[in-house]
Protein backbone atom coordinates (compact mmCIF):
# COMPACT_ATOMS: atom_id res chain seq x y z
CA UNK A 1 0.00 0.00 0.00
CA UNK A 2 1.43 3.32 -1.21
CA UNK A 3 1.95 5.74 2.00
CA UNK A 4 -0.12 8.49 0.35
CA UNK A 5 -3.28 6.47 2.20
CA UNK A 6 -1.27 7.19 5.19
CA UNK A 7 -0.49 10.76 4.96
CA UNK A 8 -4.00 12.27 6.34
CA UNK A 9 -4.15 10.28 9.42
CA UNK A 10 -0.04 11.09 10.23
CA UNK A 11 -1.31 14.90 9.70
CA UNK A 12 -3.74 13.96 11.92
CA UNK A 13 -1.18 12.42 14.62
CA UNK A 14 0.93 14.90 14.43
CA UNK A 15 -1.58 18.22 14.33
CA UNK A 16 -2.92 16.67 18.12
CA UNK A 17 0.44 17.24 19.46
CA UNK A 18 1.58 20.62 20.95
CA UNK A 19 3.20 22.01 17.91
CA UNK A 20 4.63 25.70 17.20
CA UNK A 21 5.71 24.66 13.46
CA UNK A 22 4.45 21.98 11.43
CA UNK A 23 5.62 20.46 7.53
CA UNK A 24 4.54 17.51 5.99
CA UNK A 25 5.01 16.05 2.16
CA UNK A 26 1.22 16.35 1.97
CA UNK A 27 -0.69 18.85 -0.18
CA UNK A 28 -1.31 21.75 1.58
CA UNK A 29 1.67 22.09 3.86
CA UNK A 30 5.38 23.54 3.33
CA UNK A 31 7.74 20.78 2.49
CA UNK A 32 9.95 18.92 5.50
CA UNK A 33 13.73 19.95 4.21
CA UNK A 34 15.52 17.89 2.19
CA UNK A 35 18.86 16.35 3.66
CA UNK A 36 21.44 15.38 0.53
CA UNK A 37 24.13 12.85 1.44
CA UNK A 38 27.55 14.26 0.49
CA UNK A 39 29.13 10.55 -0.57
CA UNK A 40 26.14 8.96 -2.16
CA UNK A 41 23.85 11.93 -3.11
CA UNK A 42 20.55 10.71 -1.64
CA UNK A 43 18.02 12.76 -0.57
CA UNK A 44 16.36 12.14 2.20
CA UNK A 45 13.50 13.80 3.93
CA UNK A 46 10.94 12.90 6.58
CA UNK A 47 6.92 12.59 5.86
CA UNK A 48 6.47 15.41 8.77
CA UNK A 49 8.52 17.26 10.46
CA UNK A 50 7.52 19.78 13.76
CA UNK A 51 8.75 21.71 16.65
CA UNK A 52 6.97 21.96 19.58
CA UNK A 53 7.23 24.60 22.57
CA UNK A 54 11.16 25.13 23.67
CA UNK A 55 12.32 24.81 20.25
CA UNK A 56 11.96 20.91 19.88
CA UNK A 57 12.37 19.50 16.79
CA UNK A 58 10.51 16.35 15.90
CA UNK A 59 10.62 13.96 12.60
CA UNK A 60 7.59 11.36 11.40
CA UNK A 61 8.27 8.58 8.82
CA UNK A 62 5.61 6.23 7.97
CA UNK A 63 6.80 3.18 8.72
CA UNK A 64 5.97 0.80 5.81
CA UNK A 65 7.66 -2.45 4.59
CA UNK A 66 9.68 -2.45 1.32
CA UNK A 67 12.31 -4.32 -0.11
CA UNK A 68 15.58 -2.21 0.33
CA UNK A 69 15.99 -2.49 4.02
CA UNK A 70 19.28 -0.93 3.68
CA UNK A 71 18.47 2.41 2.55
CA UNK A 72 15.41 2.48 4.82
CA UNK A 73 17.94 1.97 7.78
CA UNK A 74 20.18 4.60 6.43
CA UNK A 75 17.05 7.41 6.30
CA UNK A 76 15.84 6.23 10.03
CA UNK A 77 19.11 6.70 11.12
CA UNK A 78 20.16 9.92 9.55
CA UNK A 79 16.76 11.45 11.15
CA UNK A 80 16.94 10.28 14.27
CA UNK A 81 20.63 11.73 14.80
CA UNK A 82 19.45 15.13 13.00
CA UNK A 83 16.13 15.07 15.93
CA UNK A 84 18.76 14.86 18.66
CA UNK A 85 20.89 17.21 17.91
CA UNK A 86 17.61 19.70 18.78
CA UNK A 87 16.53 17.43 21.52
CA UNK A 88 13.76 15.88 19.54
CA UNK A 89 12.87 12.71 18.46
CA UNK A 90 12.48 10.29 15.30
CA UNK A 91 8.75 9.05 15.21
CA UNK A 92 7.74 5.84 13.33
CA UNK A 93 4.48 5.77 12.53
CA UNK A 94 3.68 2.19 11.65
CA UNK A 95 0.10 1.13 10.53
CA UNK A 96 -1.70 -1.96 10.63
CA UNK A 97 0.75 -5.02 9.75
CA UNK A 98 4.17 -2.72 9.54
CA UNK A 99 4.31 -2.14 13.44
CA UNK A 100 6.46 -5.52 14.09
CA UNK A 101 8.66 -4.80 10.90
CA UNK A 102 9.26 -1.16 12.12
CA UNK A 103 10.00 -2.60 15.46
CA UNK A 104 12.23 -5.46 14.03
CA UNK A 105 14.33 -2.72 12.04
CA UNK A 106 14.73 -0.35 15.33
CA UNK A 107 15.60 -2.99 17.64
CA UNK A 108 18.04 -4.57 15.24
CA UNK A 109 20.07 -1.66 14.46
CA UNK A 110 19.65 0.51 17.11
CA UNK A 111 17.90 3.09 16.00
CA UNK A 112 16.59 5.35 18.72
CA UNK A 113 12.87 5.95 17.56
CA UNK A 114 9.36 5.51 19.15
CA UNK A 115 7.04 3.58 17.28
CA UNK A 116 3.77 4.75 17.28
CA UNK A 117 0.35 2.31 15.76
CA UNK A 118 -1.15 4.46 12.91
Amino acid sequence: MKKDAYLEKAVVWANNKSTISFKSISKGYESPRIFTSKTTHEEIQADLSFVTHGGVKHYSVIALKNENQKKTVAKWKVLSFLASIKRGRLHLLAPHGHKAYAEKLVDTHNIDAIIHAL
